[in-house]
């Protein structure tokens, strides 16, 4: 990759003593401003190459980081700056997935019958959906055949000769478990009658026997274990390994518990490498691309290794290994493995302030550096991670191992951590919100899907398809940090006693939320129960494109609806009433302490007062927040009314991260008049408590001065757009054809932006992620990066970029090329 950083100014007087040349062109780059070419020491150069290079030891791995990956660009004192780094470009033809050798290994033993094997890793891979993944490694799909070449030294008789092969999988191969089978040729009974998951071998017409060439069909059963199998073979006297190859679900085969019918469906949520991701809050729902890239390279051995480091495979390996035959398990499986918070996992966790020993959960854009870094530290857990962080890696995975899988985004999502399907929240009399509460209403919430029956739920198969899995650790489940498969169906219907974990999300798209207002004395009022606002816009990117598909409708019914209102309260009983009996005690006791509490309904004597907010112009961050609240009554009489107004940043987790401002006012509501009441949040106030965030809350308290017990509350959420990242590409859009990227970005406030990097990455584009310092922007300058690519897949690529600084963290943007082969 080839990158230029070139940093001008907007004209204009101001700027600057000398006037500034307005921006140029690539060939308009006038002559006294020559591109300076930096070329990196061999040593950078190769520490650069790092992240791509094979699973490396630990020393070699801390030597290459001791070196330094990340290159570095200091600016001059001038306005306009210009700089080429020079790095290595890995071409197609160098790419191992783009080497035309075939997979056919010669048996060199001097007593073996057996001379040569050939897989037909390129055909086999290909017909099996897996020659994204490699054109040299064996990658099938259970329950489908794949074609294997034997070549003996000797003529083979199939009416005297009996081929035994032989494939086992784990480290305690076993008949009775699945994971190891006996099949030949002739076809044979040799498994034990008690053996599961039994292969079969078909002697195809095309084969030459009479010459010892053995054209074999081999079948794994659909209900094989997935993972990495040895192949061996035995004749007469003589036994030899023949190959390892891997074993993955297949969403192709209707035997297979993860069969998916539609093709474009398999398309979009197995072989995808790209996606969306959806975050935000209130109005603002936000699309953020992610690279699964679960076709990159080493991606099987991570996925499998991700296997073997879980808890269950620590205490009892041959069962663990057996039990990934069932997508049930392995979902489950990977749930606790993506993070962190149990040993072992890929992920840490973090939705603190301090961020030292990593990278900020915002960095990220795709999966597959993530995994890399995990598998190349020797699983050492990547720091760090938050919700769609873990959901986008555990997509990744899931789909490598051949369960169809999508992101999903809930908004408003309920934290229900006593388990009543209540939320409660607690403002003080000045609009702040406390954080007395454990029980939280998140911003937003990602989690994934996974396909696949549920026949230990079911037999008639109502509760298959769509299954909810979250490796968000929030919760524990059967003493891990993992959530799921819980069956969609049955969060639809309320069926909360069904596994795994089906409460826990039911309450995050259905419980309802009170709000207390509490007094000075700690005594705490009821303002009002919303039953509405819990489980909004549940999105997911649609198939084959890149629109939202909003998929609410899935999880409940119509919000409101008598139907809604049956399904909640059927689940509320099923709790109160002793069916989910390791809730029932601690629930009981919350509901009864919530029910006694005292409502506050303001009198009667004064008409109910409307509060309504509006922004008026579109928030931005980097810029003042205009807001207005409007109030209406249809009272006859002068009000008057305490207004206290607060604004606090908010984590995307629904609790406070500071609080920006509270004003406190006076305010007169005359009879068939609005009161208009301006409500400005300057950029100075809040940006030192957004610079982590995206997400400020605005609370109002009002109290009827004639009558105090009449207190009404509002809320509303404001969430920051960030300033834009423009991405441009030219040349010709083909597979080991250059492309050229441009990236520019200026700094829209008054202070001189530090710490400067940009991030590039995007499978089929970039191998791993290039991230590069840039120089210091000052106020309203421009930032251009100039990029070259060299594409070494074709379809639908998509490259990312990410923009970051000491005051604006992460803004991201990203564009999608059509690569012709």
């Amino acid at each position: 990759m080839q990158a230029k950083t070139l940093a001008h100014s907007n004209p204009g007087p101001t700027l600057c003593q000398q006037d500034c040349p307005p921006p140029t062109t690539k060939q308009e780059r006038p002559p006294q401003e020559p591109l300076q070419t930096l070329k990196l020491p061999h040593k950078d150069r190769c520490a650069v190459q790092s992240n791509f290079v094979p699973h490396m030891n630990l020393v070699a791995y801390m030597l290459c980081k001791q070196l330094g990956v990340t290159r570095t660009l200091k600016a001059s004192s001038a306005l306009s700056v210009s700089v080429r780094l020079v790095s290595t470009r890995l071409l197609s033809n160098h790419h191992p997935r783009r080497s035309s050798t075939r997979a056919t290994m010669s048996l060199d033993y001097s007593h073996s019958v057996f001379k040569e094997v050939d897989l037909h890793s390129v055909t086999n891979n290909n017909e099996h959906h897996t020659s994204e993944i490699s054109a040299n490694e064996l990658i099938v799909r259970r329950g489908q055949s794949f074609k294997l070449t034997l070549k003996l030294v000797q003529p083979f008789n199939p009416s005297f000769d009996q081929l035994i092969i032989t494939v086992e999988t784990g480290y305690y191969p076993s008949e009775d478990l699945g994971t190891k089978s006996h099949f030949g040729v002739p076809a044979k009974v040799l498994d034990s009658a008690s053996a599961k998951a039994v292969w079969k071998a078909e002697l195809l017409k095309s084969s030459s026997p009479e010459i010892g060439i053995l054209i074999l069909n081999i079948t794994p059963p659909a209900d094989a274990p997935i993972g990495e199998y040895k192949l061996s073979a035995s004749l007469r006297d003589s036994k030899k390994v023949l190959a390892n190859f891997s074993v993955l679900f297949n969403p192709w085969s209707s035997d297979d518990w993860v069969f998916l019918p539609k093709e474009e469906e398999r398309q979009e949520y197995v072989l995808n490498e790209q996606g969306i991701i959806y975050r935000g809050g209130g109005n603002y729902i936000s699309p953020m691309s992610w690279d699964f890239g679960q076709f990159e390279k080493d991606m099987v051995k991570i996925c499998m290794k991700i296997l073997d480091r879980n808890i269950k495979h620590w205490f009892n390996p041959a069962d663990d290994v057996s039990a990934r035959c069932n997508p049930i398990y392995v979902s489950r499986v990977v749930s606790a493995m993506i993070n962190s918070s149990d040993e072992g996992g890929v992920v840490m966790g973090n939705w603190g302030n301090d961020y030292s020993g990593g990278l900020p959960p915002t960095h990220w854009s795709g999966s597959y550096a993530i995994l890399k870094q995990w598998y190349d530290s020797y699983y050492r857990p990547v720091r760090y991670g938050q919700c769609w962080v873990f959901a986008g890696v555990m997509c990744a995975v899931m789909r490598l191992l051949g369960i169809p899988c999508r992101v999903v985004t809930n908004f408003q999502s309920a934290h229900d951590t006593n388990k009543n399907l209540i939320i409660d929240n607690y403002y003080d009399y000045s609009g702040v919100r406390e954080k007395e509460s454990k029980d939280s209403i998140w911003n937003f919430h990602v989690w994934v899907e996974g396909w696949m029956r549920r026949p230990d739920l079911a037999k008639d198969g109502k509760f298959d398809g769509w299954q909810v899995v979250d490796p968000t650790p929030q919760e524990r489940s059967e003493g891990l940090f993992c959530c799921g498969p819980a069956s969609v169906a049955a969060i639809l219907n309320g069926e909360i006693d069904l596994k795994y974990d089906v409460p826990f999300v039911f309450a995050e798209v259905n419980a309802d939320a009170v709000y207390w207002l509490v007094r000075s004395d700690g005594s705490k009022t009821k303002i009002f129960s919303d039953t509405k606002s819990v489980g909004q816009n549940i999105s997911t990117k649609a198939v084959g494109s890149n629109k939202r598909l909003d998929i609410t409708d899935t999880y409940k019914y119509t919000e409101g609806s008598v139907t809604e209102r049956s399904v909640f309260n059927y689940a509320v009983n099923k709790i109160e009433n002793g069916t989910m009996l390791s809730l029932a005690g601690e629930a009981n006791s919350a509901r009864s302490m919530n029910t006694t509490m005292e409502v506050n309904v303001p009198s009667s004597s004064h008409p109910q007062l409307s509060i309504q907010f509006e922004e008026v112009s579109k928030p931005e961050n980097g810029k003042d927040v205009n807001l207005k609240m409007i109030l209406k009554s249809e009272g006859s009489v002068t009000r008057m009314f305490s207004v206290n107004i607060s604004v606090q940043a908010m984590k995307y987790t629904g609790q406070p991260a500071g609080n920006i401002q509270t004003e406190i006012t006076e305010q007169k509501l005359l009879p068939g008049k609005d009161l208009v009441i301006p409500i400005l949040v300057p950029f100075s106030s809040y940006h030192k408590y957004m610079i982590e965030r995206r997400t400020m809350s605005v609370s109002a308290v009002i109290t009827d001065l004639q009558d105090e017990d009449s207190v009404y509350l509002a809320t509303h959420k404001v969430v920051l757009t960030n300033p834009p990242v423009s991405i441009t590409v030219s040349g010709e859009s083909r597979v080991n054809q250059q492309l050229t990227a441009e990236v520019s970005f200026m700094n829209p406030v008054n202070d001189t932006l530090r710490d400067c990097t940009l991030s590039l990455s995007g499978s089929g584009l970039l191998i791993g992620e290039h991230r590069t310092k840039l120089p210091n922007l000052p106020p309203s300058h421009r930032v251009r990066i100039i990029t070259d690519l060299v594409p070494y897949k074709s379809g639908e690529r998509t490259l990312l970029v990410n923009f970051n600084s000491s005051s604006f963290r992460d803004i991201k943007n990203s564009y999608t090329i059509n690569i012709k082969p």
